[in-house]
């Protein structure tokens, strides 16, 4: 083949190449929403290039409504695929597996979220949905395998003991939320999982697992027509019921607190935190900027230069916020020898210190919005990657056009307004801190090495 030819065909790559980027660039699915008989909310894009769909139903039932029951809602999810109708554990497998198709639940702070994927081609869909309607509606909770779980529960439980950054994660929630129900760990505690009962997790199904407190997202290859119907399948025999009440507001740190924990390990793990922000805030894409800037960037982050690139005292450093329905925490963390700990935990505070008074460079502030908006395509180029989005704008009530608006809100962003934004926002002065590892307590800084 001649040189010429060569870069014909490479030019037309790369024209190629280009077009496709810029297409996905462009391309932000178009939201559909609707409510169910029941009272669900339903959010639908048609994406109608692979025959499959993917479905995901989310609960105002998260580990923030366990109230006396630490675990209960983390416990009941993990039960759902257990046990319904006239089926049992190894029937549900097999139902999917005939099928191939997937269940996946799981609860965090806020939600409770169900998902399944399957073909659009039948006997599968009908399959699939007839299974995650059966497991939504009717979990029977078996007894043994109550008992089962139960246990492997426990054990994950004392395997976190063993392991500092979970232990210091625990810890920290619990000094940044005191007794607001974010404070409290969804997989619960020994004492709350060894009390919980069949009867708690039916109690609990039936007041928070109905229409009226449910999202609805779905992500295929369907019409409307046929999305609406799988709606109705799937969430429809539950009862209307009504929404949780709201959770109660975040009160804020007043002052810095320090939590040190002995653990025998040869590194000391340091978290700090504070409330954040909630879904929708004002703020957001000024806070999300900046900290992307501070410590979400990885490598290139200003906690990275400051903490390990600069003195290295860690391998990594990070920090993150995460906006929950009432403010949920702004994280900082980083793992280091015992001997720096408190070195460490001086210069990720004096980092933070110095960014929320100045703001970031101009030159900071291109490059981050260069990085955000370059990267955002490709976090919805997939069905999977869509149905996340969907659940987290019906659940929390975003706008509908907030794929459509994300890039051209990140750009839209200041230098000011990032450092007004951390000003008002991020208090270090009132940061809780807690420390994992050594005998607890800070031993002066020696010489600088890799942590």
């Amino acid at each position: 083949m001649c040189a010429e030819t060569r870069h014909t065909r490479l030019r037309s790559t790369l024209g190629a190449a280009l077009l496709l980027l810029a297409a996905v660039a462009q391309a932000t699915p178009k939201i559909e929403t609707w409510q169910t008989a029941n009272g669900a909310r339903v959010l639908f894009v048609a994406a109608p290039q692979l025959p499959m769909v993917d479905v995901r139903v989310v609960f105002d039932a998260g580990s923030a409504r366990d109230a006396e029951h630490p675990g209960l809602a983390s416990f009941t999810a993990d039960m759902l695929n257990e046990g319904a109708r006239d089926w049992n554990a190894d029937t549900i497998a097999e139902r999917l597996e005939n099928v191939g198709a997937k269940l996946t639940a799981a609860a965090d702070r806020d939600m409770t979220s169900v998902g399944m994927r399957s073909l659009t081609q039948e006997p599968a869909l009908t399959t699939a949905l007839e299974t995650l309607a059966g497991v939504l509606t009717t979990p029977t909770f078996p007894a043994d395998a109550l008992e089962r779980n139960r246990e492997n529960t426990l054990i994950g439980l004392r395997q976190e003991q063993e392991q500092p950054a979970k232990v210091a994660s625990k810890a920290l929630m619990q000094k940044v939320f005191g007794t607001h129900p974010y404070a409290s760990d969804p997989n619960g505690t020994e004492e709350s999982v060894h009390s919980l009962s069949a009867a708690d997790l039916k109690a609990f199904h039936d007041r928070y697992y109905t229409g009226a407190n449910a999202v609805v997202a779905i992500v295929g290859a369907l019409d409307r027509p046929a999305a609406t119907a799988l709606a109705e399948r799937v969430v429809g025999g539950l009862p209307t019921g009504e929404r949780a009440a709201p959770l109660p507001p975040v009160a804020p740190l007043t002052a810095a607190t320090l939590e040190q924990i002995p653990f025998p390990a040869s590194q000391t793990t340091v978290v700090a935190g504070q409330p954040g922000m909630a879904r929708g805030d004002p703020d957001y894409f000024a806070l999300y900027l900046g900290n992307h800037i501070l410590g979400g960037s990885g490598l290139v982050s200003l906690l990275m230069d400051e903490v390990r690139e600069k003195r290295g005292l860690s391998y990594n450093t990070y920090s993150y916020f995460l906006p929950l329905a009432q403010p949920g925490p702004f994280l900082m963390g980083l793992q280091t020898k015992n001997a720096q700990a408190e070195q460490a935990r001086t210069v990720m505070i004096d980092t933070l210190k110095h960014f929320a008074a100045e703001g970031p460079t101009a030159a900071q502030l291109t490059a981050a919005k260069k990085n955000v908006t370059g990267g955002f395509p490709l976090r919805i180029a997939e069905n999977s990657e869509i149905i996340p989005y969907l659940s987290v704008i019906g659940f929390y009530g975003l706008p509908l056009d907030y794929l459509d608006r994300f890039t051209d809100r990140i750009k839209a962003v200041t230098a000011e307004q990032v450092r007004d934004a951390f000003g008002r926002r991020v208090h270090p002065e009132s940061l809780a801190t807690v420390t994992v590892g050594g005998d607890g307590k800070f031993k002066p800084a020696a010489a600088n090495g890799p942590g």
